[in-house]
C-alpha cells in the first residue's frame, strides 16, 4: 500500500532503489480505486475490499526487492530502511489523524470519541489490527462509525516492516536459501489462513500470521527477479492478461459475505503476483496499468486511501443515516483532492527533503498521538460535553451486565452460566436479547433467593436458537446451538425458555436468510435425531422450524417463547441527541417514547400465534413497553433505556424487566 520505487530526486545511500515502473502505480490505482467503490457504493462493486490485498503483494514484491537486493549488493542499512519507511508514510498519516482527530472533538459523541481516542492511539502504534480484532463481537460498532478503521491493513505492512528485514538479514547472516526462508514463511501463513477462516474468521483477518502469505506472494516474484528477468515474447502478455483476470474475477465473485481471505485469497494476490511478472511491457501493463490516468491514481493512491473513508464516515455520522449517492460521490470527489494536495505539498516534500530534522520531527507528532488518543479514552477532555445528560448516553452505551453476577459452569461440554438454586430447573436458550435479563436473574437472585429458580443460560450473541435463520458470521453457531438444544431435552432441564432477537431475524421478510443452507445438518428434537425441513425458504421456514422445535418440547416441559422488545435506531440512546453535530447539540428534550415499526408489531402477533399453537407460554416485554402504538425509549427523567439500538439496558433490565419474573422463579 505505501510501498514505492525510488524518485531519482529522493535522498539515497547503500539501498538498493528499483527501476521505476509506471505499471506498477497502475495497478495501485486498481487496487486504490477498487476499495474506493466497494465503500462509497458496495452495491456496485461487491468485491472491491480485494484491493487491500493487491497492495500487500505489492508492498512484498517491492520490499522485498530491496531488502534482498541490497544484501546482495552494496549492503542493508537497517537505519536506513526505517528512515525511508518514516518518510514514506508518516507525513500524510500525520496530517489526516490530527484532522480526523480534531474534527471528532466537535462531531462524536461522549462514547464516540472515547473510542476515536482508542484507535487514534492504536492507529499511531501501528497495532490498529489487533485493536479492531480484539474490539470484533457482535457489540462491537459498525465499521462505518470508526473514522481510522482502514488503518488496519496499514499496521500489517509496518510489521511485515519489521519482521521480514530482521529475517531476511539473519538468512543472509547464517547463508540460509532465502527463496527457501521466503517459501516457508509463506507456507506456514497461508496454513494459518486456511485453518482459522472457518472458526475464528476475525482473527484470519486481522492477524498478521494469516496475512502475510499475501505479501510473501510479492517476496518470491521479487527474488525471481533478482535472479532471472522477465519472460519474453507472448509469455509475458499471457500473464498480464491473466493477472487483471485474477483480479476482476475477485472483484466480481468475492463477497463480504464470503469465508475471506481464506482459498478466496488466491484470486486476488495471484492476479497481482501476474501482473507484476509480466513487466512493464506486458501487454495490458504498458497500455493500461501504464495509462497516464492510472498512474496519476497510482501516485496519489496511499494519501486517498488514508482520506477516503475518514470523509465516508464523518459523512455517515453527520447525516446521522447511510449518506446519500450525491454526499457519498462528493465525498469521493474530495478525497482525491485531499490526496493529490497532499501528495504535492506534504508527501513528496518530505521525502525529497535533504533535512535531518525530517525525520525526528514526523515521530514525535505519532508519539504525541499514541499519548493523546489514550488520555482521550479518560475524563480529561469531557469539556466538550458537559452536559450531564450526555453522561448518561454514553453511560448506557458500556451498560451491559451480562454474565456479571452468573456462574459459569461446564454441563455436557457446554459452558452454560448459572444462578439460583430452586428445584425447577429452567434453561435460557438463545442470543443476546435473553442475555440482557442476566441482570434481572442476578437481582432476583439478590432480593428474592427462595423463589429463584435454578437458572441455566444457553446464550450467543447473534446466535438464533433454530438453525437457518441467518447467515452466521460465528462459526461455532451450530456446535453451540445443537449442544444446548441435547442439554434442554435431556431430563436435567424441566422448562425452555426460547428468546432472540427475532425483529431482526424476521420482521423484514425481504430480508435474505440461510434458510435452504446446509439442509442437510441433523437437529436434536425429543431426544432423537431429526432431518431438518427440506424446501421452502425465508421467514415461513425458520418460523415453522421454530413452532416444530417448541411443540415437540412441550410435549415433555415447560416452554416459554420471549416476544421481541421494539428495536430500530430510534431506540438507540445516541438518537435522544438533537442538533446539529457541528453546532449546538441538545439532549433529553425529545419524547421518551418512539413509534413502534408497524412490521415488528405484525410479526408480534404472528410469533403469538405461533407461541399458542405449540403450547408454550409467551412472555411479553411489549405489555410493559409499549401502549398505544408508542414505545419506551426513556424512564421518566430522561435516562435511556437502551444500551444501543436493540438491547434493554443493564440498569434498566435489573429494575424493572418484571414480565421475567414468570420463567425464572416458583411462586410460594
Amino acid at each position: 500500500m505505501t510501498s514505492s520505487t525510488t524518485s531519482p530526486a529522493e535522498p539515497h545511500h547503500h539501498l538498493l532503489h528499483p527501476k521505476y515502473r509506471p505499471d506498477i502505480d497502475g495497478l495501485r490505482a486498481v487496487a486504490v480505486l477498487s476499495v474506493l467503490g466497494f465503500h462509497a457504493f458496495p452495491q456496485w462493486l461487491q468485491g472491491g475490499f480485494i484491493g487491500v490485498d493487491i497492495f500487500f503483494v505489492i508492498s512484498g514484491f517491492l520490499i522485498s526487492t530491496i531488502i534482498m537486493g541490497s544484501f546482495e549488493g552494496e549492503g542493508f542499512s537497517y537505519r536506513e530502511f526505517y528512515e525511508r519507511r518514516i518518510r514514506r508514510i508518516f507525513p500524510a498519516l500525520v496530517l489526516v489523524m490530527l484532522l480526523c482527530f480534531v474534527f471528532g472533538w466537535y462531531a462524536l459523541l461522549p462514547q464516540e470519541w472515547e473510542q476515536l481516542g482508542k484507535h487514534v492511539a492504536s492507529g499511531a502504534g501501528f497495532v490498529s489490527n489487533f485493536a479492531f480484532w480484539n474490539e470484533a463481537g457482535y457489540f462491537d460498532n459498525a465499521a462505518e462509525t470508526k473514522p481510522l478503521q482502514h488503518l488496519w491493513s496499514l499496521a500489517i505492512e509496518e510489521q511485515f516492516y519489521i519482521f521480514w528485514p530482521l529475517l531476511l538479514g539473519l538468512a543472509w547472516r547464517r547463508k540460509w536459501r532465502v527463496l527457501g526462508v521466503v517459501g516457508t514463511v509463506a507456507a506456514l501463513s497461508f496454513l494459518v489462513n486456511v485453518g482459522t477462516i472457518h472458526g475464528h474468521r476475525t482473527a484470519a483477518f486481522y492477524s498478521p500470521l494469516s496475512r502475510f502469505w499475501e505479501l510473501m506472494v510479492g517476496g518470491m516474484l521479487a527474488y525471481m527477479r533478482l535472479h532471472k528477468p522477465a519472460p519474453p515474447g507472448l509469455r509475458r502478455h499471457v500473464q498480464s492478461i491473466a493477472g487483471l483476470l485474477l483480479i476482476a474475477l475477485g472483484l466480481v465473485l468475492i463477497r463480504s459475505g464470503k469465508a475471506f481471505p481464506g482459498w478466496w485469497g488466491l484470486l486476488p494476490t495471484l492476479g497481482a503476483f501476474f501482473c507484476l511478472a509480466a513487466g512493464p511491457t506486458g501487454v495490458l501493463n504498458r497500455t493500461l496499468l501504464a495509462s497516464r490516468p492510472m498512474v496519476w491514481f497510482g501516485l496519489i493512491s496511499y494519501p486517498l486511501y488514508l482520506w477516503h473513508w475518514p470523509l465516508l464516515v464523518y459523512a455517515r455520522i453527520l447525516e446521522g443515516d447511510s449518506p446519500s449517492d450525491a454526499i457519498r460521490t462528493g465525498a469521493m470527489v474530495a478525497s482525491v483532492v485531499l490526496a493529490w494536495l497532499t501528495y504535492r505539498f506534504v508527501e513528496r516534500p518530505l521525502r525529497r527533503s535533504e533535512n535531518a530534522a525530517v525525520v525526528p520531527g514526523l515521530v514525535a507528532p505519532m508519539v504525541a498521538f499514541v499519548v493523546l488518543g489514550v488520555l482521550a479514552t479518560t475524563q480529561i477532555f469531557d469539556g466538550r460535553h458537559s452536559d450531564p445528560y450526555f453522561k448518561k448516553t454514553a453511560a448506557a452505551a458500556h451498560d451491559w451486565g451480562y454474565p456479571d453476577g452468573l456462574t459459569p459452569v461446564k454441563v455436557d461440554g457446554e459452558v452454560l452460566f448459572q444462578t439460583g438454586h430452586g428445584k425447577r430447573r429452567v434453561l435460557l436458550f438463545g442470543d443476546s436479547h435473553i442475555e440482557q435479563y442476566g441482570p434481572r436473574a442476578v437481582e432476583l437472585a439478590r432480593t428474592s433467593p427462595d423463589t429463584l429458580d435454578s437458572l441455566s443460560f444457553a446464550t450467543w450473541g447473534a446466535c438464533p436458537p433454530i438453525p437457518n435463520v441467518v447467515d452466521e458470521k460465528n462459526n461455532l453457531c451450530a456446535e453451540r446451538r445443537d449442544g444446548a438444544m441435547r442439554i434442554a431435552v435431556s431430563d436435567k432441564i424441566d422448562a425452555v425458555v426460547f428468546g432472540g432477537c427475532w425483529n431482526c431475524y424476521f420482521s423484514d421478510p425481504s430480508k435474505p436468510t440461510a434458510a435452504n443452507a446446509e439442509a442437510d445438518r441433523f437437529y436434536y428434537l425429543d431426544g432423537k435425531t431429526h432431518r431438518r425441513f427440506m424446501g421452502g425458504g425465508g421467514v415461513d421456514y425458520a418460523l415453522a422450524t421454530l413452532e416444530v422445535v417448541m411443540t415437540t418440547l412441550a410435549k415433555t416441559k415447560q416452554v416459554y417463547l420471549i416476544l421481541d422488545n421494539p428495536v430500530g435506531d430510534d431506540f438507540g440512546p445516541e438518537k435522544l441527541v438533537k442538533g446539529n453535530r457541528l453546532g449546538q447539540m441538545s439532549v433529553g428534550r425529545m419524547s421518551p417514547t418512539a413509534p413502534w415499526p408497524a412490521e415488528q408489531k405484525a410479526l408480534h402477533d404472528r410469533m403469538r400465534q405461533i407461541a399458542v399453537r405449540s403450547g408454550a407460554i409467551v412472555i411479553d416485554p411489549t405489555e410493559t413497553l409499549c401502549h398505544d402504538g408508542q414505545c419506551t425509549r426513556t424512564t421518566a427523567d430522561g435516562t435511556p433505556i437502551y444500551k444501543d439500538a436493540g438491547h434493554l439496558r443493564a440498569e434498566y433490565t435489573r429494575k424493572f424487566a418484571t414480565w421475567m419474573d414468570a420463567a425464572m422463579t416458583t411462586p410460594k
